[in-house]
């Protein structure tokens, strides 16, 4: 194998802010439901101060034929292109700890010469904890507050989860190979999945991203913003109950998906508790309401969204922060919100119409 060094290229005083004791990683992938783990890096980066430390260079991490970058073309000439960016930056929380955030498009080629450059960076910093997010598909309604779903190398460095399935395979992912990786090196390296509504896959899902950041916060103890997210989840809420309200069926299968939701969660109380639904058969299945939703949501889908305006930028203000203390657990306001609690998801989109 060729020397993973070469993969990528440092400042010239990158080395000189370690340690840093927290790395969080969010590769835009195949699996991202509601763009949650892309909105987390896009807030982070837009709300925290910046320093590019490491770049990777794309031409041995990128197949442009599968990905196909855009370009702009106007006036009868080519005037830009959007060349795939792999970093690793250099950011401080509001209170000014810092942490690395490793972003971008997952490579598509060498990944255990690219996972291997990254366990060594992890090694160069001295970072303690490595931290993965992202979004998975789930059949739960927007109606509720977002869950999360855990995995770590140590059984220590999470809560408990309640219903394990036991040994299941799955689709590889950078990350994934990453976490395995740090693991068998004898580092710390967990990740958060938030639960995203099947149905609202393909939309921008800020609230999800809300309680990734607030569930990093509550692992590490880093004092991060999370009052920009809230507002946009609170402003995107509005939109998606338009569009429910107005058709009985819609606001039926939601109720439906409700149902199964709360049985799940009275259940999941019960000792020996195992299955999603308190009577399996009693409720129609996640297939079932997300056909009918989907099928709704794409006669409402006249126009791209982003052209109706369904898609609001992360607006300004709002700076409420979350800390945990990972000792006690216990979280605190560093500020105040603009906004109401944030239970909301991201508004609906036609396919492919988040984040690059």
């Amino acid at each position: 194998m060729r020397d993973p060094l070469d993969l990528y290229t440092v400042s010239e005083h990158a080395y000189d802010a370690a340690p840093v004791p927290v790395l969080v990683h969010a590769l835009r992938g195949s699996l991202d439901a509601g763009h949650a783990g892309s909105l987390v890096a896009r807030h982070l980066l837009e709300s925290l101060p910046t320093e590019r430390i490491a770049t990777f260079e794309p031409d041995e991490l990128i197949d442009y034929r599968s990905r196909r970058p855009p370009m702009i073309f106007e006036d009868w000439r080519y005037t830009d292109y959007d060349e795939p960016v792999i970093a690793l930056d250099l950011l401080r929380d509001d209170e000014g700890t810092p942490l690395l955030l490793l972003h971008g498009p997952e490579p598509d080629l060498r990944w255990d010469a690219f996972t291997t450059a990254v366990v060594g960076l992890v090694e160069q910093f001295g970072v303690q904890r490595t931290i993965a997010v992202q979004g998975i598909p789930m059949a739960v309604p927007h109606t509720r507050p977002v869950t999360v779903t855990a995995h770590a190398t140590r059984d220590e460095l999470i809560d408990p989860q309640r219903h394990m399935m036991g040994m299941v395979q799955i689709p590889g992912s950078v990350g994934g190979l990453l976490e395995l990786r740090l693991g068998r090196a004898g580092h710390d390296a967990l990740g958060f999945a938030a639960n995203v509504p099947h149905y609202l896959a393909q939309a921008d899902y800020p609230q999800a991203a809300a309680e990734l950041v607030r569930q990093i916060a509550g692992s590490t103890g880093l004092a991060l913003p999370v009052g920009e997210l809230e507002a946009a989840a609170a402003e995107t809420m509005q939109q998606i109950e338009a569009q429910v309200s107005a058709s009985a069926e819609v606001g039926a299968v939601v109720h439906a998906l409700e149902q199964q939701y709360d049985a799940f969660m009275e259940a999941a109380a019960q000792p020996g508790h195992t299955t999603l639904l308190a009577e399996p058969g009693a409720l129609p299945t996640a297939d079932q309401i997300g056909a009918e939703l989907e099928a709704f949501l794409a006669e409402q889908t006249g126009a791209p969204a982003r052209e109706r305006g369904d898609v609001p930028g992360l607006p300004p203000g709002g700076g409420r922060t979350a800390t945990t203390d990972p000792g006690t657990g216990e979280a605190t306001d560093l500020g105040t919100s603009t906004t109401d609690d944030g239970e909301a998801p991201g508004p609906v989109e036609a396919p492919g119409s988040g984040p690059a």
